[in-house]
């Protein structure tokens, strides 16, 4: 069990047991509602049908001799990094959305541009604190429950509630030199992430905004640089992806300083490039005014909302794979002439062999995340038979997907890839797991949702949570 030394915290999560254990006795099904989510799926819960965490959202202790900080499951990655930052750490991987939360971090197997250095979020943990199906309270680490602590990475809550994390925290400095080299075609790209990555910097990404124009994007901590400065989480920056186009003009430095806290958050604003389609909706001119006067609904948090009670997503391509490198070309030329999307995001991760429903969890010296994200053009059905076009085309390089985003594997198929040896459904009768939907249950997309531009529009504007109870 976890030091529960935090009286309100050790309450909260009684109450949570209570209620969890109330539905196992009953043996009925049941959903954990946190109050937001990051899931493109549009998510619906009846009340009388899931258990409300939306409570735990404190930072419970930040121990600087041991570079630990512990977390209750529901704070966000800027909540994080403020309680860590004023003591000179930072987590050593931080998801590039404020919004997402140590929790979801964990169980949806979350990476970003050092995960080609420290793997997944989720193995950046210590240990971390769960309520099983029963009610029961247990802490999972590297030597307790330690099938549990590699099991839940990918689970997206299927095998119990999180309630609490302790992440491991290294030293933070205040900038991130980032140099911007500039790349002409895919198989390029993918031998520039490689070179990058065997240099060992702190942080590695890029961008590709054609078959032919790319930028990958190479950074390291310091406390001093010559560079200019460059900000992106203010209203008058730039949207960090056409910041990161404009460098790659003639003449440009092509190294800069950022300050750390906005390298983090730099594809918040604008949620990478997604933002453009939601100006493409509401036939709004895309331009740098536009964008400063739109601000406030044009952060991660607030597009979610919009999403969510928008159902907009089944509008759009909102896709992340994870290739083989050697594959990762292949893949890129499939999606140019499929879909003709971009910009395509890349960022490079460690191979994870410890937690077999993650995207990493591939046979080869790396992987690199593809993100295909970009407004879709066509008929509903169309829609279906292109997203599952693109599975089967992930499938056949021997690559995987993310879940957080649009599953149309039929079961059987989804199983034979992402539980052949059943490891899943073994953990799943260990931890009394059967009052929890299965994560094909939960990421499978069963149905069409009603799409309404404007009533996304308004819950972001009124501040409403886009998920929906019933």
């Amino acid at each position: 069990m976890p030091n529960r030394v935090d009286q309100l915290h050790q309450q909260v999560v009684d109450a949570i047991a209570t209620h969890v254990r109330s539905f196992y006795q009953r043996r009925l099904p049941f959903r954990v509602y946190r109050g937001a989510t990051n899931s493109t799926r549009v998510v619906e819960f009846e009340k009388d049908k899931m258990v409300d965490v939306s409570s735990l959202d404190r930072i419970l202790s930040v121990d600087t001799q041991n570079k630990i900080v512990v977390a209750e499951a529901n704070v966000p990655m800027d909540q994080l990094v403020g309680a860590t930052l004023p003591h000179g750490l930072v987590p050593p991987v931080v998801m590039e959305f404020p919004g997402i939360t140590v929790g979801g971090g964990l169980q949806g197997g979350a990476g970003e541009s050092s995960s080609f250095k420290w793997g997944t979020f989720n193995r950046t943990l210590e240990w971390f604190e769960m309520i099983l199906a029963d009610g029961s309270v247990v802490r999972a680490s590297r030597t307790e429950h330690t099938d549990l602590f590699w099991g839940a990475a990918g689970a997206y809550g299927t095998l119990g509630v999180v309630t609490a994390v302790a992440v491991r925290l290294v030293p933070a400095k205040k900038f991130v030199e980032l140099n911007y080299q500039p790349v002409g075609s895919f198989d390029e790209a993918v031998q520039s992430i490689s070179e990058a990555c065997a240099a060992q910097p702190d942080f590695v990404d890029g961008i590709m905004f054609s078959k032919t124009q790319g930028v990958i994007l190479i950074g390291r901590l310091c406390d001093e640089s010559s560079a200019a400065q460059a900000t992106f989480t203010k209203a008058r920056d730039e949207w960090f992806y056409l910041h990161a186009q404009k460098m790659l003009q003639p003449g440009q430095n092509r190294t800069e300083k950022i300050p750390l806290y906005d390298y983090l958050f730099r594809y918040d604003r604008g949620a990478f490039w997604m933002g453009t389609v939601a100006f493409k909706w509401v036939h709004a001119p895309f331009n740098r005014l536009m964008r400063w006067l739109f601000d406030p609904l044009l952060h991660t948090r607030k597009m979610y909302e919009g999403l969510q009670a928008g159902g907009v997503s089944q509008e759009c391509i909102i896709q992340d794979v994870a290739m083989p490198g050697p594959a990762a070309t292949d893949f890129m030329e499939y999606v140019d002439k499929r879909f003709g999307i971009y910009p395509l995001w890349l960022c490079p991760l460690l191979t994870d062999q410890d937690s077999p429903l993650l995207s990493s969890y591939l046979s080869t010296d790396y992987v690199i995340n593809i993100g295909v994200w970009g407004k879709y053009t066509g008929s509903y059905e169309s829609f279906i038979t292109a997203n599952e076009e693109l599975e089967a085309k992930v499938a056949a390089l021997h690559g995987r997907k993310w879940l957080y985003a649009h599953i149309y594997y039929d079961e059987a198929a989804f199983w034979a890839m992402y539980d052949p040896q059943r490891q899943y459904q073994a953990l799943r009768h260990k931890y009394k797991a059967e009052t929890l939907p299965t994560v094909y249950q939960k990421v499978h997309v069963t149905q069409r949702y009603r799409v309404s531009v404007k009533w996304g529009i308004l819950s972001a504007l009124l501040g409403r949570s886009g998920i929906r109870r019933r």
